[in-house]
């Protein structure tokens, strides 16, 4: 099984840390012709694939599959180097799963991705960004950057500084340097519990408290622009949650059975940030996760 790592020359924000990845020893390039006449070149190191093209990082689909096509090598994971917005402008190195499950079938995703579906979360993602925030401090870039799941602007995209410190988070994560690779999870984490974040703003603070704690290990947060709850009045009594549309449901579901399935033999419990729900809200969610037998987790249950 081989790790795919991908960048595009369309992204300062993809190319730069791709480039100061490359940089580093060991990597050679890989005879992929069917890749290759698609413009995409590819080269190895060690057990990691690395895959560079021109389009937008969001228009190249199923890397995976053409891969092993390709190759004839079964892909483990796909690691993207991408640029992420956020309204508030801060910049932030950032580590994050992707996918939309509150979007309906037939949406037109703004920034890419399949309505209703969210992938498998990488379980390096905790472990990765307890990572990076160590080695962006040893580089003098905290607290400059927020080391966050979401955020970052135009501006730093381009920073070699910042390019450098991603590129230095995947060759340590990924154990290209000698040393063991990190966030690997295997059966001795079996039964370690895992958090799924519901709720917060797009920073995800109250959830980001507790994965940067060492040892936790996180799944899909889902941010409330990702639970859209329609709010007719007749709903908000005895937790009902029969009466309340949106996506709400669908999304919560979908990131839920994804993190499961990212985490064999993990307990994944939800972590509501309940400051950012109205009454009726977290009255609805609390239902709808007893309906699905999900359990809540406190702070300390996943430390």
């Amino acid at each position: 099984m081989v790790t795919i790592v991908v960048a595009t020359t369309s992204d300062p924000a993809s190319i730069n840390p791709a480039y100061a990845l490359l940089a580093m020893p060991g990597w050679l390039p890989v005879p992929a012709p069917s890749l290759l006449q698609q413009g995409i070149k590819s080269f190895a190191n060690k057990n990691v694939r690395f895959l560079q093209h021109d389009k937008g990082i969001v228009e190249e689909d199923d890397l995976d599959r053409r891969w092993e096509e390709a190759t004839g090598e079964a892909v483990d994971e796909v690691i993207f180097f991408s640029k992420h917005t956020a309204v508030s402008n801060r910049p932030a190195l950032t580590v994050h799963p992707i996918g939309v499950p509150h979007l309906r079938e037939g949406d037109v995703p703004p920034q890419g991705g399949r309505p209703g579906w969210a992938a498998p979360p990488d379980p390096r993602i905790g472990p990765w960004l307890r990572l990076l925030k160590k080695l962006a401090q040893s580089h003098n870039l905290v607290p400059e950057f927020e080391i966050t799941l979401e955020g970052s602007t135009d501006e730093y995209w381009k920073r070699q500084d910042a390019a450098k410190v991603i590129a230095l988070l995947v060759w340590e994560g990924l154990g290209l340097g000698g040393g063991a690779a990190v966030g690997n999870w295997g059966r001795e984490n079996e039964r370690n519990k895992v958090l799924f974040g519901i709720g917060g703003g797009h920073y995800a603070p109250r959830h980001m408290d507790i994965v940067m704690k060492e040892g936790v290990w996180v799944g899909h947060l889902l941010s409330g622009y990702s639970l859209p709850m329609e709010d007719p009045s007749q709903s908000k009594e005895n937790g009902n949650t029969d009466g309340i549309g949106g996506t709400w449901r669908q999304s919560i579901k979908v990131a839920f059975e994804a993190t499961k399935s990212a985490f064999p033999g993990g307990e994944v419990l939800a972590h509501l940030d309940h400051k950012s729900f109205k009454g009726w809200q977290k009255n609805a969610i609390t239902a709808y996760l007893g309906e699905l037998s999900i359990k809540i987790g406190k702070p300390n249950d996943f430390i």
